[in-house]
């Protein structure tokens, strides 16, 4: 379904282990949780320097180096781009706040590294159209028939997903679960939206739905193989499951993306990032989509590999558009991408953020560079004649 010159190797696979909340704690302590004290500005400068990675520089690296002016207009390729209701309790919609930036209530095991404010869903809603590309304005990649019953959206977000999927199939029951109550009250009459946390076992009926889209949940799963073997029991004989995730891993095929430069420290902060929670950033290089289907019972029927640049450098037209749209998704709200993690789990400052930012940034928008993450699609089928749970 997509270009062959989107495609990418696979990648070699790298564990991921459970750490503690700052690089200066010992591995088996548990992460912060949003909105939980952050470390004290002292602290955190000593945790920067006691990553353990040799790779990763000092959050006060960036700082050193000559002051970058990044203005929001200064590049013509970000300008073109951006050219029923639902009862819910007063406990869930008590968010948690770091450094400024919204995050979901405490619920479960869930922990959400991304905001939930409107800066960050505007973005979110900016990568929905992105992916829309990467599919050739389609939804999904599953072969799924006119008279689909019952469909699962896992780590909903905004909802607009779900939203499109309840227009363009009206007569299909469509849910949509997510930790965080981020998605508009008037929606589509066959959809309904629920907070719930799904790295817990699921509650769902088993073998009732015909397709369960699965979309951007790296870096907040502490198993894949349990959560895939949850999709495999809620879904029908027959049905489908589709995953869709992005690695953190910036790279060039060209070398343009130079060690220790920001975008390469944009990769490995994250990477060791997902090992300090046990929530991997490294999905991909692991293949865990296809592993871990395969692992609970599904037959793998589809598999994509997307060049995502994270700006128009791609000769390529739809390549070009998909990274046009990525460098303005990422772009406006950088920031918010790195917060959480970066402050109560790498121990950065907020301020060391903000001038990472200015330098990662420039970076992104030079056309010098041609950086890009891998996206990769994988859709699972399970077997017509499976077994059925009495």
């Amino acid at each position: 379904m997509s270009d062959p010159s989107a495609k990418t190797p696979a990648a070699t696979a790298s564990g991921a282990a459970t750490t503690g909340a700052t690089a200066g704690q010992a591995a088996s302590s548990k992460p912060a949780s949003p909105g939980a004290d952050a470390p004290s500005p002292e602290s955190q400068t000593s945790q920067t320097s006691q990553t353990g990675n040799p790779h990763i520089l000092p959050a006060s690296h960036w700082a050193q180096l000559p002051p970058v002016n990044v203005r929001d207009d200064d590049d013509s390729a970000f300008e073109d781009a951006a050219s029923s209701t639902a009862s819910l309790t007063a406990s869930i919609l008590e968010y948690r706040t770091v450094n400024g930036r919204t995050y979901h209530s405490e619920r479960g095991n869930a922990q959400s590294w991304g905001p939930n404010d409107a800066i960050h869903d505007e973005s979110m809603d900016i990568f929905h159209h992105t992916a829309m590309i990467m599919l050739d304005g389609k939804l999904f990649a599953a072969p799924l028939g006119d008279d689909i019953q019952k469909v699962l959206d896992v780590g909903c977000g905004t909802g607009i997903w779900a939203i499109d999927f309840a227009d363009q199939y009206p007569n299909a029951e469509v849910i949509g679960v997510d930790v965080s109550p981020q998605q508009p009250q008037w929606i589509p009459p066959n959809l309904r939206f629920e907070v719930d946390d799904v790295t817990q076992p699921w509650t769902y009926e088993p073998d009732s739905f015909d397709y369960i889209h699965i979309r951007w949940l790296v870096g907040t799963i502490p198993d894949w193989y349990a959560l895939f073997r949850e999709a495999y029991q809620a879904l029908k004989p027959g049905g489908y499951l589709e995953s869709q995730e992005s690695s953190c891993m910036m790279t060039s095929d060209d070398g343009t993306v130079k060690e220790g430069s920001p975008l390469d420290q944009w990769s490995k902060v994250f990477s060791e990032a997902g090992k300090k929670t046990g929530r991997t950033f490294t999905v991909i290089e692991e293949d865990l989509q296809r592993k871990a289907m395969e692992a609970a019972g599904f037959e793998v029927t589809y598999q994509t590999d997307i060049k995502t640049a994270i700006s128009g450098w791609p000769r390529d037209e739809k390549l070009k558009q998909i990274g046009m749209y990525t460098g303005l998704a990422v772009g406006q709200d950088i920031e918010g991408f790195l917060t959480y993690l970066w402050t109560m789990v790498m121990g950065w400052t907020q301020e060391e953020i903000q001038v990472y930012s200015a330098h990662l940034r420039r970076d992104m928008r030079s056309p010098n560079v041609h950086a890009y993450y891998p996206t990769r699609i994988v859709v699972g089928r399970k077997p017509l004649n499976a077994p059925t749970t009495s």
